[in-house]
């Protein structure tokens, strides 16, 4: 990259000042190819012994061992003590679940969105939160012609959508004051709010009564109502919103949209938690390596 060039938000700078540093991200790279490479193994194993996974991936045995143990400490590999030897452990099976999860989530929400779309004739949408964006990942489009267009995977700015506030609320204080840090908030109409402070104190009023709004705080002419949605753990993992074009808004109009959509996600919840895998129990696995 160019030194003049402008990195995109969040983004890294890639720095070389030394032969030094350049030896030591060589060897982090290394290892974090090693611990890959283990899992690939597992994967296509199934079960293998020490010996067996040290030979097979020409690991160092100076250092395999401690490599192995980080790894199980961690949950991704398991050791059976009966049998010595190593799996794939329960905390890989939670990080793949995790990435499934918004393929079930769309699929549970979109059906009961499409009849909330019915009920208030307004397009309603789907999103989670990713940094200080919210990213839609399902949209169910109001019939009228006057209609908020938006699509799959667009992302905007959290602070300026209620879909936003409706999960930066989902967030504890001290994980937002850290996302925060050192953040601009971009104005993008005259009531977008661009002080922490202020979005710091809406956010706690959206906890209070459950609902965020955007009012016309994106794009002028439109209003939304959004709330979160929650896992069987309580945690905001989504939010969904019906939007609605200014002229068509009003206290009345938000009052049977905040009904209908508190029923709504409600009723994903109760879905989502009957869908919740049943964990079986699980064979008692070692936490340290064999000596």
């Amino acid at each position: 990259m160019a030194s003049g060039a402008r990195l995109p938000p969040g983004a890294t700078r890639m720095t070389t000042p030394g032969q030094g540093a350049d030896e030591n991200s060589a060897r982090a790279v290394k290892s974090a190819d090693r611990v890959l490479a283990v899992l690939e193994y597992l994967a296509k194993e199934g079960e293998a012994s020490f010996g067996a996974i040290v030979k097979d991936l020409a690991l160092p045995l100076s250092s395999a061992h401690q490599l192995l143990q980080t790894i199980m400490w961690r949950g991704f590999i398991e050791l059976d003590p009966s049998t010595r030897l190593f799996r794939l452990g329960f905390r890989l099976w939670e990080v793949a679940q995790s990435y499934a999860m918004t393929d079930d989530l769309v699929s549970l929400a979109q059906p009961l969105m499409d009849q909330l779309t019915t009920t208030t004739t307004e397009t309603v949408q789907l999103a989670r939160l990713e940094g200080l964006d919210n990213v839609y990942l399902a949209i169910s489009e109001s019939p009228h012609p006057m209609k908020l267009v938006s699509s799959v995977g667009k992302r905007l700015p959290a602070h300026a959508t209620g879909l936003g506030k409706a999960l930066l609320a989902g967030l504890d204080d001290d994980e937002l004051d850290r996302r925060l840090s050192g953040v601009t908030l971009a104005s993008f109409t005259e009531r977008t709010i661009t002080d922490q402070k202020i979005l710091l104190a809406e956010l706690k009023r959206v906890r209070s009564r459950g609902f965020g709004y955007d009012n016309e705080e994106y794009v002028v002419g439109c209003r939304c109502v959004a709330a979160p949605v929650r896992n069987t753990s309580g945690r905001v993992i989504a939010a969904m919103s019906v939007s609605v074009p200014t002229p068509r808004f009003n206290q009345e109009v938000a009052r049977q949209i905040r009904t209908a959509l508190k029923e709504t996600v409600k009723n994903l919840e109760n879905r989502m938690s009957a869908q919740a895998p049943r964990l079986t129990s699980r064979p008692e696995v070692a936490r340290e390596l064999p000596r």
